[in-house]
């Protein structure tokens, strides 16, 4: 449990990095290399996993010291927050409102800087006189954009919202997206503005088209 929540809260704190980035790549592309330096990056990275540090010690000690005095199968794949806590027999109003808490301050906050980010980007692409260049600042944002609205989402429906409408089925199904799905899918996400992975799928698709047989008409 202490593991995933460090991961997951600093995967937030790192796309909303990751906005930052793509923000001053766009709307300051002449000093990109002297803001976004290697002690930059170096020292955001391990800021995120500090955060992340930070956000899952105090929530992983609350929760392991509830009572659970009853069964313990959890109705889930692995230890999720919500999921636990409903196998307490006890008053969870207090790990209920640190989790919340703990859920702004890794998803809200972050989803926050990322949409001031956005806003600072798209009032720049607007501003632009290059229909070209107006393309390739939106490729440059999409994939990045597809992550987040994933992640964020998700993450949102699960631990933003009262434990009243928790719904065991679908914060299972929800963990699947974000935890399957998401790291599963980001390698292609992030590959389709390479121009080389582009080519070599339209090689491939091209490749199973024309060795398809010919369908068989029977009279």
């Amino acid at each position: 449990m202490f593991f995933f929540i460090l991961l997951r809260g600093s995967d937030c704190v790192l796309l909303a990095v990751m906005a930052y980035d793509r923000y001053v790549a766009i709307c300051h592309p002449l000093h990109y290399s002297r803001i976004m330096s290697w002690q930059l990056c170096g020292r955001v990275t391990l800021g995120s996993f500090g955060l992340g540090f930070l956000l899952a010690l105090p929530l992983t000690i609350l929760i392991c010291h509830l009572p659970f005095c009853g069964h313990n199968e959890i109705y889930h794949f692995f230890c999720d927050m919500p999921a636990v806590m409903r196998l307490a027999c006890a008053d969870t109003h207090v790990h209920e409102a640190a989790l919340y808490v703990i859920g702004v301050a890794a998803v809200a906050i972050p989803f926050l800087l990322i949409c001031i980010s956005y806003g600072c980007i798209v009032a720049t692409i607007v501003r632009m006189n290059s229909a070209s260049g107006k393309r390739q600042a939106f490729s440059t944002c999409s994939s990045h954009i597809m992550v987040v609205l994933l992640q964020y989402g998700c993450c949102t429906l699960t631990y933003l919202r009262p434990s009243s409408s928790y719904s065991p089925e679908e914060g299972r199904a929800l963990s699947v997206v974000y935890t399957f799905f998401s790291p599963v899918l980001n390698p292609l996400i992030y590959s389709i503005r390479n121009q080389e992975v582009t080519d070599a799928v339209r090689r491939l698709m091209a490749g199973m088209c024309w060795f398809r047989e010919p369908e068989l008409f029977l009279p």
